[in-house]
C-alpha cells in the first residue's frame, strides 16, 4: 500500500519525502503545487531532486495559482529557489515536462487499494480543486495528514501559517469535504528541532549545505534551533505511535485582512479534522537518521 504526496517541493518536503524512504512508505504519485516559489520552480526542485536520489517517483504538475486570493510564494524567506543552502542546489534538468495530477489522482483513488492517505505538505489548492470537481472521487481519500495551520502564532504573518495562508479558501474546503484532515501545525513542529550541534557529519555534501540552509533560517533570526516541519508529518504517517492527534473542531479566516490564513482550532468529539497534540521525544533524531540513510545509501 503506498501514499500519495502533494508538495510545493522545498527543502523540508525533500527531507519529508526521504523520511517516507527511509521509513519503507511506497510513494505512488508526487503532485506539484505552487507555494514555497512559483510552480516553475517547484517543478524544477522536484525534477532535480528525482535526478539526484535515483527515485521512482511519478510526478505530476498541478495548480499555479491559488482558488482565488493572489499568489503569494515563501519566496522573501527561502529565497528565488524555494529553499536555501549553504552552497550546493539541485541541479536544473532539461526535460520538466510533466502530466497533470487531475486524472492520476482519479485513477489512483480508483486502484483497488484498501486505503489511500495523502501527505498533503504545501497549500490544499490541488485537492480542493478535486474536491469541487470531482467530489465522489475526493471521497475515496481514506485521510490527508497536511503539515499546515497554526494553533498559536503564525510564521508567514503574526497569525497565519505560511501554507494556510498561501490559499485560506483551499483550506476551508478541505475541512469541510468530511475526508478525515489529521493538521500537524506549527506548535507541535516548534517541539521537534534541531541546531548547530546536532547537524549531521555523515552527510553527501548536497545535503549538508541544504540542511544548514534550512537551519540558518532560525540562525538569521536570532534562533539557535530550527523547527522541523514536513518530516515529522511525513513521520507521522509512517510511525503512527510518533504523533498523537485529537479531533478538533476547525476554522480558517476567510476575510482578508490582517488575519486572513489564520487557522482556529476547538476540541471536538466527533470530526473529521483531528490536530497533532503530542510527539515522541526521538522524532527529531529519527527525522535526521532520514538525511543519514539517503547519504549513504
Amino acid at each position: 500500500m503506498g501514499v500519495w504526496v502533494d508538495t510545493d517541493f522545498g527543502f523540508d518536503d525533500l527531507w519529508a519525502i526521504l523520511v517516507l524512504r527511509a521509513e519503507g512508505i511506497v510513494i505512488d504519485g508526487i503532485s506539484l503545487v505552487a507555494g514555497n516559489a512559483v510552480l516553475e520552480q517547484v517543478v524544477r526542485n522536484a525534477t532535480g531532486a528525482q535526478s539526484v536520489f535515483g527515485a521512482d517517483w511519478q510526478l505530476y504538475q498541478g495548480a499555479a495559482n491559488p482558488l482565488h486570493r493572489p499568489q503569494e510564494t515563501a519566496e522573501r524567506i527561502l529565497g528565488a529557489k524555494g529553499m536555501q543552502s549553504r552552497g550546493r542546489y539541485l541541479p536544473t534538468v532539461l526535460d520538466q515536462s510533466l502530466p497533470p495530477v487531475a486524472p492520476a489522482l482519479r485513477d489512483w483513488l480508483s486502484n483497488g487499494q484498501t486505503r489511500h492517505d495523502v501527505l498533503a505538505l504545501g497549500p490544499l489548492t490541488n485537492l480542493a480543486q478535486m474536491y469541487g470537481d470531482a467530489p465522489q472521487d475526493f471521497a475515496k481519500i481514506s485521510r490527508i495528514i497536511w503539515m499546515g495551520g497554526a494553533s498559536g502564532r503564525g510564521n508567514h504573518s503574526p497569525h497565519a501559517e505560511f501554507n494556510a495562508l498561501a490559499d485560506p479558501e483551499a483550506v476551508a474546503h478541505v475541512f469541510s469535504s468530511g475526508v478525515q484532515v489529521d493538521v500537524v501545525d506549527l506548535e507541535i513542529c516548534r517541539k521537534v528541532t534541531f541546531g548547530t550541534g546536532s547537524l549531521p557529519t555523515d552527510l553527501t555534501p548536497l545535503l549538508a549545505d541544504l540542511l544548514g540552509g534550512y537551519l540558518d533560517i532560525a540562525l538569521s533570526r536570532g534562533r539557535q534551533e530550527m523547527a522541523i516541519y514536513d518530516p515529522l508529518a511525513a513521520l507521522s504517517l509512517a510511525c503512527p505511535e510518533s504523533v498523537g492527534f485529537a479531533p478538533v473542531h476547525a476554522e480558517v479566516e476567510l476575510t482578508p485582512h490582517e488575519k486572513y490564513g489564520k487557522t482556529t482550532f476547538s476540541p471536538a468529539e466527533d470530526s473529521s479534522v483531528s490536530l497533532a497534540t503530542r510527539v515522541v521525544s526521538t522524532a527529531a533524531d529519527r527525522c535526521l537518521s532520514a538525511l543519514r540513510k539517503a547519504s549513504n545509501d
